[in-house]
């Protein structure tokens, strides 16, 4: 293995945000639109990524700073809401993420309405249930917001039934431009490491709640973000306006 330090993951991980913020801001700013059309028209934001892909809504929710109207989809639902077994939910011969003809089953356990938007994130694009639940929003007149890795997802087939891939259902599609297979540093062997679309992946979304918030601002539209403990006041703030979403974001 070549010699791998801090300093060449740094190089390589902050050439890579310069590139998407280069190449992809145009995007980002489209869907920040979307999202701060749906708030404005009372609608929540709902984020659905299996895999790591998960860390995007944990990013984007339940935060100081973060904006209310965001609703983190988890496929662990199916088990808290009793739709299928743990021992089903982990089987490692099925793996969950990878199966189709289940997300719109998801998409029913929620309180979601015409105006809201979809934000839908995988690395690969090619998964059974992100594409479902992509189909099955877009079939129920939805705006999507896909988050993907054209190179990975271009280089692979899909492995859902209808043969899509992911950034195929997108209204907008936003490249994390990360590398097929996730990895990023070449070590001059077989292997590659230091995967990078978690950190691509927080990028893009707190330069969407930053744009959504000067969207909603310069439309002089209140700001519905979760106050942090230091700010006077700020658990009836936040209990308030968290009780304007109930049961639309958990």
């Amino acid at each position: 293995m070549n010699k791998i330090t801090m300093d060449v993951f740094y190089t390589q991980a902050m050439d890579l945000i310069d590139l998407l913020e280069k190449q992809e801001m145009e995007n980002m700013i489209k869907a920040a639109e979307l999202c701060a059309e749906a708030i404005k028209n009372d609608g929540v934001v709902h984020i659905f990524g299996s895999g790591h892909s998960v860390g995007f809504g944990s990013e984007c929710t339940g935060r100081a700073g973060s904006l209310v109207p965001f609703h983190m989809i988890e496929t662990t639902d199916f088990v808290i809401k009793g739709l299928t077994t743990l021992e089903d939910f982990k089987n490692p011969n099925n793996h969950f993420e990878r199966r189709a003809n289940v997300a719109d089953k998801l998409y029913d356990l929620y309180d979601v309405r015409p105006q809201d938007v979809f934000i839908v994130i995988s690395n690969s694009g090619i998964n059974g249930v992100v594409i479902d639940l992509a189909i099955t929003a877009k079939a129920k007149g939805h705006k999507i917001i896909i988050i993907t890795s054209m190179k990975h997802t271009l280089a692979e087939p899909s492995r859902h039934p209808s043969g899509k891939k992911l950034y195929e259902l997108g209204d907008v599609v936003i490249d994390n431009c990360g590398p097929r297979g996730d990895a990023l540093i070449e070590t001059g062997e077989l292997e590659k490491i230091c995967s990078v679309s978690s950190i691509t992946g927080i990028y893009i979304a707190q330069s969407l709640t930053a744009e959504i918030c000067r969207i909603l601002a310069e439309d002089h539209c209140d700001i519905p973000l979760l106050l942090s403990e230091e700010v006077s006041g700020y658990e009836k703030f936040n209990a308030d306006l968290l009780n304007q979403y109930k049961g639309r974001i958990s």
